[in-house]
């Protein structure tokens, strides 16, 4: 058993020192990681950072020994960089909207206001919805429990290649109704969600 899987054991057990050797391991590598799809946003890089290996400490029950820690580790990233970047641009968009009807009543209820912040989110909830039952779980179990390959093949007793493909179907068409819909720098971002694990 290498250290990896040795410290991951003991941070299942609640092991600090386990905690601070996979930290003082992975959190450059992680940092380079975020900072390369990032476009260099070091302020960025930095506050992922702390941000997942958080999530990785209050999760640490969940934490699987026999998997690969980078690839848990960058695709916590990945989807926590994925979410920051669409946040900015709904609101982005939100407040280029508002400038643009600057004549019109403008929103006086912050509950809207927040409605209005998550329309795109809302938005790619409904194209999961349309997608056919099975390709639908897997692309939930991949993108929103941040499953691997395997591990979805292993619970629905498929073969890894069906996963694939039954992913990229999916991604497909999420991407080809965003590009429909949205201009081409909300489906560059959503790019951040479907990127292959490095």
């Amino acid at each position: 058993m290498d250290l990896d899987r040795i410290n991951i054991v003991r941070l299942k057990a609640g092991d600090t020192m386990a905690f601070e050797y996979l930290y003082n391991k992975w959190s450059g590598k992680l940092y380079n990681f975020i900072l390369r799809i990032s476009n260099g946003d070091k302020y960025l890089a930095e506050e992922i950072v702390q941000s997942v290996f958080i999530k990785v400490w209050e999760n640490k029950d969940k934490v699987d020994s026999e998997k690969s820690f980078s690839s848990y580790l960058y695709t916590i990233a990945k989807n926590q960089l994925f979410n920051i970047y669409e946040h900015r641009m709904v609101e982005f968009l939100y407040n280029e909207s508002e400038e643009n009807n600057q004549n019109k009543k403008s929103y006086e209820n912050s509950t809207e206001k927040d409605i209005d912040f998550h329309f795109l989110d809302d938005y790619i909830d409904r194209l999961i919805e349309l997608l056919p039952p099975m390709r639908r779980n897997i692309y939930i179990m991949s993108k929103r429990h941040l499953l691997p390959n395997k591990e979805i093949a292993r619970r629905l007793h498929l073969s890894e290649n069906t996963i694939e493909s039954q992913l990229l179907k999916a991604n497909r068409f999420i991407k080809e109704q965003l590009q429909k819909h949205y201009d081409l720098t909300i489906f560059l971002l959503y790019l951040y969600l479907v990127a292959s694990e490095c």
